[in-house]
């Protein structure tokens, strides 16, 4: 959480799940919500972000009683990355909020739960697909996204690779992938660092019907987590480095199935090109710390939204 001139930010995960407020995770936040009542200078914006769900627990129905008692206005979104035209799907629930006088530039959508990102652009004059609510036509929303390739790292891919080969030159168990190149330095030549990323073959036949494998004209990946790379099954997208003729009569071994890398899973957070973590920071950790981020293509338009007046 972070107070900063008047403006509290909350992050997620807080407080979700079946739990809800008996969940231990809910404490701090349940905590700062008693507490801000008796605050002699309470914050003049408060932002939100928490998982898909939070908007019907108990939580969120004890956050905006609070919010009302204490003089703020609110508005609410579900938003995902693929309504701002990135490949990545990753809805989130986000309340905004102001503390009167202050108001938002479109008062029409207060106390609302908006799940279309229009009115964050409408009031600057720029366009926006008219297309973008989640719960509009998925095939239209899909279609205006930029393909995967644009967001990655090692666009040339090799089809004369032998994966199994690869894998086992990394030292990936049937279990947890791992990989003699993570804790080392950075001065590793190209091809070890791409090996590394490949699925072994023996997690592709236990996993296989599990995992979501999408290409480099994909339009969409899954949500990354913190057990990414730890994990395949429910973690996020894995990417074929070999597009077959035809998908579904292609064995996912021949795919030559790989991880996305820290690089471009922050590619589709639209972090900055000059982002890079500090070199202490190991493979899984980058993982992690990427799994619990936020989409900047999102939370930006959100704040330079809530910070202006009308």
């Amino acid at each position: 959480m972070v107070l900063m001139h008047g403006f509290f930010l909350l992050p997620a995960n807080l407080t979700h799940g079946k739990k809800d407020t008996g969940d231990a995770r809910a404490f701090s936040f349940l905590q700062i919500l008693e507490l801000m009542p008796s605050l002699s200078r309470p914050p003049s914006m408060l932002f939100v972000e928490n998982v898909v769900g939070f908007e019907t627990s108990d939580t969120h129905a004890k956050l905006i009683e609070i919010l009302e008692k204490t003089n703020f206005v609110t508005q609410e979104f579900i938003l995902s990355p693929l309504q701002f035209g990135i490949p990545y799907s990753r809805p989130r629930y986000f309340c905004l909020a102001k503390r009167k006088p202050s108001s938002f530039v479109n008062e029409l959508f207060n106390s609302q739960l908006i799940q279309s990102p229009r009115p964050l652009f409408e009031h600057f004059g720029t366009l926006v697909n008219e297309d973008s609510s989640l719960q509009e036509d998925r095939h239209k929303l899909l279609q205006s996204c930029q393909p995967i390739e644009k967001f990655l790292e090692f666009k040339n891919h090799r089809s004369d690779v032998d994966v199994e080969s690869a894998a086992l030159m990394t030292g990936l168990s049937n279990d947890t992938p791992g990989t003699l190149k993570e804790d080392s330095d950075h001065g590793v030549d190209s091809s070890d660092q791409y090996y590394q990323y490949y699925v072994h073959p023996s997690l592709i036949e236990r996993w296989g019907s599990a995992m979501d494998v999408v290409y480099p004209d994909s339009k969409r990946c899954c949500c990354f987590t913190k057990s990414y790379y730890r994990y395949v099954k429910g973690t996020g997208s894995l990417l074929a480095t070999v597009q077959p003729i035809k998908r579904d009569k292609t064995s996912l071994k021949e795919q030559c199935l790989r991880y996305f890398t820290p690089r471009e899973v922050a590619n589709l957070h639209s972090f900055p090109e000059d982002f890079e973590f500090p070199e202490h920071i190991s493979l899984k950790q980058r993982y992690a710390l990427l799994g619990n981020s936020l989409s900047i293509a999102v939370v930006a338009p959100l704040l330079q939204y809530l910070f202006t007046e009308p």
